[in-house]
């Protein structure tokens, strides 16, 4: 299995509406329904791209985007940033997340400058936490009701992870700057 990260690419369409399918409480998460492949060249091209504040990467096994990783929020005067991440339900429970997390966090910190990365899940989703945790993000607190999607309110677990704490000892995930399609 070869992993790597590298930018969303419109031709990643038909796997995102893919991931979509298999996990609906992605598309709530996202939104936005993005279903079709059209659906889902729109969402990549509007949210999944790099830009001043951004940083996204696809999570690739053998080429094929089977999540998502990614900084936003990037906040040069504290030099901070928001960590998000996801991945299919069929590629969930073997540390692709983690990994990709852990990876994500150390281009933050060695590339792009930054000093303090955040990220926060639903405090009903255990398995979330399992992956910041895995990644060296410590849990800060609880934020009630922070998240709705639809007409639910969530609370929320923030985690966050320094330049200075340790680094976890999971394998990085090699991080591609060119898009890398499948058979090539």
């Amino acid at each position: 299995m070869n992993v790597t990260l590298s930018p969303w690419s419109v031709s990643d369409a038909d796997a995102l509406a893919v991931a979509v399918g298999e996990s609906p409480e992605l598309a709530v998460q996202l939104g936005q329904a993005v279903e079709t492949p059209a659906a889902a060249r729109t969402y990549i091209a509007q949210y999944l791209t790099d830009d001043e504040g951004t940083v996204a990467f696809a999570i690739r096994v053998d080429g094929v985007a089977v999540g998502h990783v990614a900084l936003s929020h990037i906040e040069r005067r504290n030099d901070s940033a928001w960590a998000s991440y996801w991945v299919t339900a069929s590629r969930r429970g073997n540390g692709l997340a983690s990994r990709a997390l852990a990876t994500i966090a150390a281009h933050a910190f060695d590339a792009v400058g930054l000093f303090r990365l955040e990220l926060g899940h639903r405090v009903n989703n255990p398995a979330s936490c399992r992956v910041a945790t895995a990644a060296g993000f410590a849990a800060e607190g609880i934020e009630r009701a922070k998240l709705r999607y639809g007409s639910d309110r969530y609370d929320v677990e923030t985690h966050a992870r320094l330049s200075t704490d340790p680094r976890p000892a999971l394998e990085l995930v090699p991080l591609v700057r060119a898009v890398v399609r499948p058979g090539r």
